[in-house]
């Protein structure tokens, strides 16, 4: 077991630590959080803040920069865990539930995963529709398999390369999503405005509910918890030296610091060009009238740039929703189901719904709700793992951050509870 509490002999059965972790530049250890990241630059995340800017302006730009911190939290906590146990939050919460419980919780992580994958798909398949015409159902296949090839990298047990695929598909879309603003600036006085909180009606309550809410994505934080592991303890016996975990621990906060960073510009940067491009403008509630929009007001080469990102962002974000599918399953079942046959099954729904012509802007719709249900029975089990000192050692969160989780929880599922209470009572 890894010693948390400040022994630095190894318990016996294990191997002392000897990759060289502990001595490698601070830069090298980072990567895990900027996979994670995709997640909060997914397509429903591109669709909530063109929404926003769209039809309130800067007024919501408050709300991205709270979620921004809370999911910085919560990532920062997941990566933690798995580096310090050894373990992914999956594998912790597999070990600890009864049978009944761990596959009911399976179920509904299972479920949330999908749903996720689903909006994922559906975006990428948008995309190559606005870039190349293809209908959406082919653009789902091609989107699937592409995600595949990257799945395969992963597959092999080469993690970094995975990582610097995602993290340069990453750098595509922050490209595409900002580089409107380059032709139509924000008013900075407005922008900074908009960082005082404040609602203008009822509508705007069920919007930023939805952006706030469906910001903290249940699967980022099962496989995130994974991928820190997977980087630096891929051999949970091997015996890690308190001042290695310290600094890995410190790497890891660095880590997630910068890709949510990154991440919180592009989603503060597609409301702004939303807010400055398309503010009043009718039909640019869905993507495919936002793309419209921003071609005919910034012209075809901007609108070319912003569906190429729409790209990048569904392809990466599906691959990494699907894997974090197979996390969550070994994790609580520990059935192992091979990448592709699971990147197959996972893809049917999408391809099913866009063949009998569903409208792609309600598929990303109904696939927030349902990943709203899953946020509390994420968030609740990594805030009561990360500060039980048992399990944690002298790495268990301290009261500030425990205080500042607990209070990120309440709100993130409070706001859950009035997007569902608006979404099924019909007053969105």
């Amino acid at each position: 077991m890894l010693d948390v509490m400040g022994e630095e002999q190894p318990p016996q059965g294990t191997r002392t630590y000897k990759h060289p972790g502990a001595r490698r530049a601070l830069i090298t250890l980072l990567g895990p959080a900027f996979v994670a990241s995709i997640a909060y630059v997914d397509p429903g995340n591109v669709a909530a803040n063109l929404t926003a800017g769209a039809k309130y302006g800067y007024l919501l730009v408050w709300v991205l920069v709270a979620a921004n911190i809370m999911a910085v939290l919560v990532q920062y906590q997941s990566a933690k865990l798995g580096i310090v146990t050894g373990k992914s939050l999956p594998e912790i919460l597999g070990e600890r539930l009864k049978p009944f419980w761990r596959r009911a919780f399976w179920l509904q992580a299972e479920v949330v995963a999908a749903a996720t994958d689903l909006a994922e798909v559906v975006g990428g398949a948008l995309a190559l529709h606005l870039l190349f015409g293809l209908p959406l159902p082919l653009g789902a296949v091609i989107v699937g398999a592409v995600s595949m090839l990257l799945l395969a990298v992963q597959a092999r047990e080469k993690q970094r390369p995975f990582e610097f695929i995602i993290m340069f598909l990453l750098g595509i879309l922050t490209i595409g999503f900002l580089a409107g603003l380059v032709i139509s600036p924000p008013d900075p006085k407005a922008a900074l405005a908009g960082l005082v909180p404040r609602f203008q009606g009822p509508d705007s309550v069920l919007l930023a509910a939805s952006m706030l809410g469906a910001t903290v994505m249940p699967h980022a934080i099962y496989v995130h918890s994974a991928l820190s592991r997977d980087r630096h303890r891929p051999d949970e016996n091997e015996h890690i030296p308190t001042s290695a975990v310290a600094r890995l621990v410190r790497a890891t906060r660095l880590d997630v610091v910068a890709a949510l960073a990154i991440a919180g510009i592009v989603n503060i940067g597609m409301l702004l060009l939303a807010a400055s491009t398309l503010g009043g403008e009718a039909g640019t509630d869905t993507i495919e009238g936002a793309h419209a929009a921003i071609t005919a007001n910034l012209g075809p080469v901007i609108g070319v740039v912003f569906a190429v990102g729409l790209l990048a962002s569904g392809l990466a974000s599906t691959s990494v929703g699907c894997y974090a599918g197979g996390t969550i399953m070994q994790g609580l079942l520990k059935i192992r189901i091979p990448v592709m046959a699971r990147r197959v099954v996972t893809l049917i729904p999408a391809v099913v719904l866009l063949s009998v012509g569903f409208d792609p802007t309600w598929a990303l719709i109904l696939s927030q709700v349902v990943l709203s249900f899953g946020i509390p029975f994420v968030l609740v089990p990594l805030v009561v793992l990360t500060s039980n000192k048992a399990l944690m050692g002298q790495f268990a969160d301290g009261l500030a951050l425990r205080m500042a989780a607990i209070i990120s929880v309440v709100l993130v599922v409070a706001l859950n509870l009035v997007l569902l209470w608006f979404t099924f009572s019909g007053r969105g």
